[in-house]
C-alpha cells in the first residue's frame, strides 16, 4: 500500500494553526461547531487508515501463504501490504487508542452522574455546600416525559464571593451552555482526540469557543461586557489552584478557566470583535476533505491488494 494510508494519520497536525486563529473569532459559537464537526471526520479517517494498516496482517493467514507460493511459482509478484512490524506496531496502538476511548466516555458518565447526584435542582439551579467558588452545567439526561431537565450546580462560596450582579452574569454563563448544548460539542471533540491524539488543540480549541460563547450570550442576557469579564477573572482567580472534584473532567463548562484561555476570554470581552476570515475555515475545511479523500484512495488499494492475495483468484 501507498502512502495514502498514512496521510489520514499526520494531516491533523495541519488544523493546529486555524484552530487557534478561530479560537478569537467574533462568532465562537459557530466556529465550535466547525472544529467540533472537523474532529469527528478527522477522528473517523484517522481511524479507518489505522484499520487498514492493522488488516493488512491477513497476509500471514495461511491461505494468503499458500497464495503468495503459487503466485511465486507461476511468476507473479503479489503487491506488498505494509510491513509486518508496521501493522504489528499499528495494532498496539488501535489497542492503547480504544483503551482512551473507553476510560474517557467512563469518566465523562461518572462525572456527570455525579453531579445529577449532588441533590435535586430547583428552579433550575442546585447550591452544593462547598467552600470553593464553582458554577457547572450539568446536561440532563432521559427522554420524553422522562427527561430530566438540565441545571446549574453552584457551590455555596460562589455565592458567597460574588455579588447580586456577578451572580445574575455566572448564571447567565451556565445556562447558555445548556442551552446551546454545548456539552454535546465537548463530547464530540473530546473522544476524537481520544481516537486520535493529534486532534488534542482541536479539542482545547472547541473547550475555549464555548466558553466564549457563553460569555457572549452572558454578557448580550446582562447588558454588561465588562460585568461578565470581571466575574469570569473574578472566579478563576478565587478557584485556583483547586479545581472541584469530578467538575473539569466533567467537560460540559465551567464558569472561571485559567491560564491563556482566561486573557483570551477576557480579551475577547474587553476589546472589539476579531473578524476572522471565511479562509481559515475554509482550510478547516480543506484538511478534513484531503483526510477523508485519502482515506477513500487507501480503501481502494486494500480492496486490490485483497483481490490480488485471495486464494480463489
Amino acid at each position: 500500500m501507498t502512502w495514502l494510508v498514512y496521510l489520514p494519520l499526520v494531516l491533523p497536525l495541519l488544523l493546529a494553526p486555524p484552530t487557534r486563529r478561530l479560537t478569537r473569532s467574533a462568532r465562537p459559537q459557530a466556529a465550535a461547531r466547525t472544529l467540533a464537526v472537523a474532529a469527528a471526520i478527522a477522528a473517523a479517517a484517522g481511524a479507518g487508515a489505522l484499520a487498514l494498516i492493522v488488516l493488512t496482517l491477513f497476509d500471514d493467514l495461511p491461505a494468503m501463504e499458500r497464495r503468495e507460493g503459487q503466485a511465486l511459482s507461476a511468476g507473479i509478484v503479489l503487491p506488498e501490504p505494509v510491513p509486518d512490524l508496521v501493522a504489528g506496531a499499528a495494532f498496539l496502538l488501535a489497542g492503547w487508542l480504544g483503551w482512551r476511548v473507553v476510560r474517557q466516555t467512563r469518566q465523562r458518565r461518572g462525572a456527570v452522574r455525579d453531579l445529577r447526584a449532588a441533590g435535586l435542582p430547583h428552579n433550575g439551579m442546585l447550591v452544593a455546600d462547598w467552600d470553593r467558588p464553582h458554577a457547572v452545567a450539568v446536561p440532563g439526561e432521559g427522554r420524553g416525559a422522562r427527561r430530566r431537565a438540565g441545571h446549574v450546580l453552584v457551590t455555596s462560596g460562589l455565592l458567597r464571593l460574588l455579588d447580586p450582579d456577578e451572580r445574575a452574569a455566572v448564571l447567565a454563563h451556565e445556562r447558555a451552555h445548556l442551552r446551546l448544548r454545548h456539552h454535546r460539542l465537548i463530547a464530540v471533540a473530546v473522544l476524537a482526540a481520544a481516537v486520535h491524539p493529534l486532534l488534542r488543540p482541536v479539542a482545547d480549541g472547541v473547550a475555549l469557543l464555548v466558553e466564549r460563547a457563553s460569555d457572549e450570550d452572558a454578557a448580550a442576557t446582562v447588558g454588561d461586557r465588562r460585568l461578565v469579564a470581571r466575574t469570569v477573572a473574578k472566579v478563576a482567580l478565587a478557584s485556583q489552584p483547586a479545581r472541584a472534584a469530578g467538575i473539569g473532567a466533567a467537560g460540559i463548562g465551567e464558569m472561571g478557566i485559567g491560564g491563556s484561555n482566561l486573557m483570551c476570554r477576557i480579551e475577547a470581552l474587553t476589546r472589539p470583535p476579531v473578524s476572522v476570515g471565511r479562509v481559515w475555515s475554509a482550510l478547516t475545511s480543506a484538511v478534513v476533505v484531503a483526510a477523508f479523500a485519502a482515506m477513500g484512495g487507501a480503501v481502494g488499494e486494500f480492496i486490490g491488494l485483497v483481490r490480488a492475495w485471495w486464494p480463489a483468484a
